[in-house]
Formats: C-alpha cells, structure tokens, sequence
C-alpha cells in the first residue's frame, strides 16, 4: 500500500465523523415502555373483575307515611273526577274550575294564617304571598291520557300552586 492510499480512508473518515448524524437514540425509550408495561402486568390482576351492588329490598307495604301537614294532593280517579286531600266533587279533567278556586280560596286562608312554607320560613326579605306553602301534588292512575293530566296541572297552576309534583304510584 502506498502512503496516498492509506491516507485516504483516513480523510474519509474524519470528513464523515465531522458531520452529525441524525439518528435517534431509541433505547432509553423502549426502556420506559417496557416498565410501563410491567406495571400494567402488574396491576391488571388487582384490579377488580366485578362490581358488588346491593339491590335495595322491597318497601314494606304495612308502614303508612303521612302526608305533611300543609301537603295537597289532587287525585284523578278512573272516571276522570277529581278529588282534593279526600274531598271529592272538584270538578273532572275537562273543567278544572272548581279545583282552581278551591286552592286559590285555601292559599289565601294560609295567607292570612301566615302558613309558611318550611324552606321560606326565614325569608324575611320575600314577600309573604311567596313564602306560603303551594306545593301541590297530582296523583293519577297509569291508564289516564298524559293531556288529561297536563290539563289538571295547567289548572292548579293557574290558581298559583307552586311547584307541582306528580306521584308515581298508582291509586289503590
């Protein structure tokens, strides 16, 4: 070998070690990911498979709640009258007339009789007309037309009742 020749993949090599390379340096990477993955390993097993719920038992028929003492419940019967916290001849679904000027007479008795609504009991800074009880509630029978309902509901609001609650059992 002559001397030109031997300097030559000198000079080559020192030309290509002076240009970087753009390589990147993977390693520390799959590093990461597989501890990554070893975790997950590991905890997949203690993860639990299933969820324990607790299905609530049947209410017990015997127990008789109250209603509140200020509470209204207007009743639709099958036929379609309606009824008053017991009180029947109210009027029927067609003409809620009856019923509006029942409740309008009774929030107006509370009125007088400053019967507060327990939450507005304290709200000295609401008039008393907005801080009595006109909490109603509508109980139907399931076989009743939804508009029949929506009608009887229009009628108590229009007398003032509010809110308007309807009951999800049905009439015995």
């Amino acid at each position: 070998m002559t001397r030109h020749e031997a300097t030559r993949p000198e000079v080559a090599s020192q030309s290509n070690a002076s240009v970087a390379s753009p390589r990147i340096n993977v390693t520390p990477l799959i590093d990461v990911l597989l501890v990554v993955l070893i975790i997950f390993l590991v905890l997949t097993p203690l993860k639990p498979a299933k969820f324990l719920t607790q299905v609530p038992s049947k209410p017990d028929q015997s127990v008789h709640v109250d209603p509140p003492p200020l509470g209204l419940v207007v009743t639709i019967r099958y036929d379609g009258s309606l009824m008053l916290n017991g009180v029947s001849d109210m009027g029927s679904v067609n003409d809620t007339s009856k019923l509006g000027s029942a409740l309008s007479d009774l929030f107006q008795q509370r009125l007088e009789n400053h019967a507060y609504s327990d939450r507005m009991r304290d709200r000295i800074d609401l008039p008393e007309a907005m801080r009595i009880e006109k909490t109603v509630f509508i109980k139907a029978p399931r076989s009743i037309p939804y508009g029949e309902v929506v009608r009887v509901l229009d009628g108590i609001r229009g007398a003032g009742a509010s809110p308007v609650g309807l009951q999800i059992d049905d009439l015995n």
